[in-house]
């Protein structure tokens, strides 16, 4: 389906393309050699490691850790990545899992980020921590196979961005009722969907883009810890808890890997969270099926917003259940992650 767009690049005398061939160990090891150059040679070197959806953590994970290990620098890319987006590739190829795995690595910094702004403020401060401030820190980001705009760059968003959390887009307008909308990647366009669906219903939602779940769940332990050893002095607040607690409404978050990956956070969430993921094995079919099969779409998104405002008894159960209907959905069928 990418016929129609092919791809160019230009090469430098400046750098290096390497290709490995189908072998994962091959490409990593290239990517340690060049990796440990600075700590091990005086060398700087600034390696991008761009692996095929989940095959870097589920092929080369041990080699991945022991990069880490030995103070390794570099970008790991996750490209073709998520569950959904690479359609037609089946369990085999679709990745919903590496964040998980990456978390697990101590000093590997994930994101999952949706634009190009995005993608260029978090390898800058990676080059930046790296390689000027010399920090033995890696970074690991996840690339999507789908094509669409690449919005400018919102004003004031680094901070954000680089910690995890920022909002994206506000509400149009007030309404009855309001909601909080986390989106991860691409289904980042499945949340500002879902916006306009629940506007329609009265729903005021602001779209917060999710870049780092990773990223927050450190700044919140680091703050959990400094009150535990800290008793009688002033309190931290994670960055995740206090960015939310001033906003209204319940809290979904959406992404194209699993539930575990924003449920890192739940429990710094100040309100009602509930977090939707593609959680089972891979399927053949287009991104829009498989996004409904997962749950994950805009469609599915409002569905969750509504049944959160009823379980707080701000609607009526009819009103969910005319979404439902409306949008094609029943509640009958077995769960995504056991078929």
């Amino acid at each position: 389906m990418d016929a129609a767009f092919p791809l160019s690049y230009q090469e430098s005398q400046k750098g290096q393309i390497l290709e490995e061939g189908i072998t994962e160990a091959g490409s990593m090891a290239t990517f340690t050699a060049a990796g440990t150059a600075a700590v091990t040679h005086g060398v700087p070197m600034v390696p991008f490691f761009t692996f095929y959806s989940m095959f870097g953590f589920q092929r080369v994970g041990d080699l991945i850790w022991a990069f880490g290990d030995i103070r390794g620098r570099g970008f790991l890319l996750g490209a073709t990545a998520g569950r959904t987006t690479l359609n037609g590739e089946g369990l085999q190829h679709e990745d919903g899992h590496s964040h998980l795995l990456a978390a697990a690595v101590p000093n590997l910094r994930g994101y999952d980020p949706a634009f190009a702004y995005e993608v260029a403020t978090i390898v800058r401060e990676g080059l930046k921590r790296m390689y000027v401030n010399g920090e033995d820190v890696f970074y690991y980001l996840t690339l999507y196979n789908q094509d669409y705009p690449m919005p400018p760059m919102p004003a004031g968003c680094e901070e954000g961005v680089l910690a995890g959390l920022y909002l994206y887009r506000a509400a149009a307008q007030p309404a009855q009722h309001s909601s909080q909308i986390l989106g991860s990647g691409v289904i980042l366009l499945e949340a500002l969907r879902a916006q306009e669906l629940l506007a329609k219903l009265d729903v005021a939602a602001d779209v917060w883009s999710a870049t780092s779940y990773q990223q927050l769940r450190e700044d919140a332990l680091s703050c959990e810890r400094w009150n535990r050893l800290h008793v009688g002095e002033k309190r931290r607040v994670p960055y995740v808890t206090r960015t939310l607690e001033s906003t209204q409404g319940p809290i979904v978050a959406a992404g194209d890997y699993v539930k575990l990956v924003p449920d890192m956070v739940a429990r710094w969430m100040p309100r009602a969270f509930t977090s939707l993921g593609t959680d089972g094995f891979g399927r053949s079919d287009t991104r829009a099926a498989l996004r409904r099969f997962f749950e994950v779409d805009a469609e599915h998104i409002t569905v969750a917003v509504l049944s959160a405002l009823c379980e707080q008894g701000k609607i009526a159960a009819e009103i969910v259940k005319g979404a439902m209907e409306e949008f094609g959905i029943r509640g009958d069928y077995q769960d995504p992650w056991r078929q």
